[in-house]
């Protein structure tokens, strides 16, 4: 009897920290291996398995473009949003592409010499793309200028850029992130933790960066000093993050998980201030799903998009 009642009171805890979303949209019915949010929230990027790169407007539920990425509709594993919503970025195994949210072109292609792994896209349309063989190509189509980054042994699981596209920050499987200059491959500080890295953020000015080992560590660093400012509170075994995003002026972090999970936590102390689980379309044939990105509108409201397809909302 006293189990049952500890189940019972489990349970409706467990419900109270986990309420159900405002609204949900359902984009796409098909599998999707990246999605990415805008800044605020306004537009999604969905990289399906049969209708290519769709782009979205989410405060008029509908599709605003249609893109194909390479010669196939398949293939795209990663996707970007510059922070000032201009540019759009598209990752496959063996090509990169960059996109014009305004008016849906295509400004620039170009092949890889390596797998690619992690995009990111700045407010010039710089290009950040993270390879397999453990090298980062830093991208200006404007200036038609390459760097080609050497800083890393090995892959290159996760690429980030400031919203004016001078800093990058990369995290690989050699244990290291880099912060480094992206218009001239320059290294500014290198922090090592004890587990490969599987995400790394910065905040748009480029003053803050985020590492995520894949044993429990999510620090935060200032990018003056190189100095550790703090660290996630992670009261269990392990947490990896999917996604990642500094929110209401930098005060606080906006993480998603593999498994399902959408968190808040305030950035100087680094506790949990809200939590919320993503929901599972009625035909899902698995019991899990992947938050691909997360937002925060300028109505305090919580935004993520997942594998499901979905985007949901929720008050702060």
């Amino acid at each position: 009897m006293k189990k049952y009642l500890l189940l019972v009171i489990c349970t409706i805890l467990l419900a109270a920290c986990s309420p159900k979303a405002e609204d949900i949209s359902i984009l796409t019915t098909e599998p999707s291996y990246s999605a990415s949010l805008s800044s605020h929230g306004e537009f999604a990027l969905v990289a399906t398995q049969n209708s290519g790169v769709q782009c979205w407007d989410l405060s008029t539920h509908t599709l605003k473009y249609q893109w194909i990425h390479g010669d196939i509709n398949t293939g795209v594993t990663s996707t970007a949003i510059s922070p000032n919503g201009t540019f759009a970025a598209s990752l496959s195994r063996d090509s990169v592409a960059i996109w014009r949210m305004a008016d849906g072109k295509p400004l620039g292609w170009w092949s890889l010499p390596s797998s690619g792994e992690s995009v990111a896209v700045a407010d010039n349309g710089v290009l950040l793309v993270g390879l397999n063989d453990g090298s980062v190509m830093s991208l200006n189509s404007a200036r038609s200028a390459l760097i080609k980054f050497l800083g890393h042994k090995d892959r290159v699981n996760s690429v980030a850029l400031s919203a004016d596209g001078r800093l990058a920050l990369t995290g690989s499987n050699d244990m290291q992130a880099i912060l480094w200059q992206a218009q001239t491959g320059q290294p500014l500080h290198t922090w090592t933790l004890s587990s490969r890295i599987t995400k790394v953020a910065l905040n748009e000015s480029g003053s803050l960066s985020f590492t995520n080992g894949s044993t429990n560590e999510a620090k935060i660093w200032d990018n003056t000093s190189g100095n550790l400012l703090n660290k996630l509170d992670i009261q269990r075994r392990q947490m990896n993050f999917s996604a990642i995003r500094f929110v209401n002026n930098d005060t606080q972090i906006l993480t998603g998980t593999p498994a399902r999970e959408v968190i808040l936590w305030q950035r100087d102390t680094g506790k949990e201030i809200g939590k919320w689980q993503i929901s599972l379309t009625k035909n899902s044939q698995s019991r899990g799903a992947v938050v691909y990105s997360v937002a925060i509108r300028d109505t305090n409201k919580v935004v993520s998009i997942s594998s499901q397809g979905l985007v949901e909302t929720w008050q702060q």
